[in-house]
């Protein structure tokens, strides 16, 4: 397979996962057979085909320190990032050089479909669905104090490392996740597969997003905004490039008392404001933003015409050769 699987990706059905799996099944098979696309983690080196490493990671991480050599950096063709902000990040936190081996192509999604919100229940429907190390702990604070305000809202959690095949990782979380059963007005819908979850999106108004984790890119604010929900969320990482400041955003703290009262008055804000026309109106917009800023057809085709572009550069497996003293990194 061109678009590799580790010992880690192979059981997991996260965002990388599934962005990579997206991509792969749109590149014509005479093509994607003459590459080695690598995504995070790398293990070894196919020295006969076009390689391209494919940034998920932050900076800091382990696996992609060795990019801080010229040598290291020299065995791939082509450096992919997922976002801008990721992009700046491996430039002055390990001296990637903005030349012609790098590029940002962002993180893809199928559209979600076209579903008038309602609120006929008159049940306002916030949704977190990210895994719990994220910020579902103070998202459940905020709201056990929001709902006593208001009876008229629900919190639909959807987080639990079987997403990544990790089930003992739940453990530590499962307070949590049990403050979350117990409330009357939250549910906790654990791991779902991808089709379940979009279908909720559909029938959610809010995404209640209090991220604590430096997002490289943000499947899940992508997928979000093209359900037509007012995402509330801080500026952290790549959330800012990710939502286009189009979002109900808000400036991150790391002091998690200042940060859960900003989250608060965002929090309700959205809760106020969701159901007027000119908010659904508003939203339409996001929407359409997100479906076509993200598509996974246009996506796949600026892959496809990358790729295109490496095969010309790199036609024979002569030209794709490295020098031998390149491999110690491997």
């Amino acid at each position: 397979m061109s678009f590799e699987e580790n010992e880690i990706s192979e059981k997991s059905k996260g965002g990388t996962e599934i962005t990579k799996r997206s991509v792969a099944a749109l590149i014509p098979e005479e093509l994607s057979n003459e590459f080695q696309i690598i995504a995070s983690r790398l293990r070894d080196i196919e020295a006969d085909k076009i390689r391209i490493y494919w940034q998920h990671d932050l900076a800091e991480d382990p696996e992609v320190k060795h990019l801080s050599d010229p040598d290291s950096r020299a065995r791939f063709h082509k450096l992919i990032f997922s976002s801008n902000w990721q992009l700046q990040e491996f430039v002055t936190k390990l001296g990637v050089p903005r030349d012609q081996k790098v590029a940002v192509i962002e993180t893809p999604i199928t559209p979600l479909p076209d579903v008038e919100k309602t609120f006929d229940d008159g049940i306002i429907r916030l949704v977190y669905m990210s895994t719990p190390q994220r910020g579902l702990s103070l998202l459940i604070a905020v709201f056990e104090e929001l709902a006593k305000k208001h009876p008229n809202i629900h919190l639909d959690v959807y987080s639990s490392f079987k997403i990544y095949g990790w089930e003992d990782a739940d453990k530590q979380f499962e307070p949590l996740y049990e403050a979350v059963r117990k409330h009357p007005q939250m549910t906790y819908h654990g791991f779902v597969e991808q089709d379940v979850l979009r279908d909720a999106l559909t029938r959610a108004h809010v995404l209640a997003y209090p991220c604590t984790w430096t997002e490289t890119s943000c499947r899940v604010l992508m997928e979000s905004m093209s359900a037509g929900l007012m995402c509330v969320h801080p500026n952290l990482g790549a959330l800012a490039d990710t939502s286009g400041g189009l979002t109900t955003m808000y400036q991150y703290h790391d002091d998690p008392t200042l940060h859960a009262h900003m989250f608060y008055q965002y929090l309700e804000h959205a809760i106020n404001e969701v159901k007027k026309p000119e908010a659904q109106q508003y939203l339409a917009f996001v929407k359409a933003y997100a479906n076509t800023r993200f598509n996974l057809e246009k996506i796949a085709g600026i892959w496809e015409h990358t790729m295109k572009d490496l095969l010309a550069q790199y036609p024979t497996v002569e030209s794709r050769a490295v020098a031998e003293k390149m491999f110690r990194y491997g």
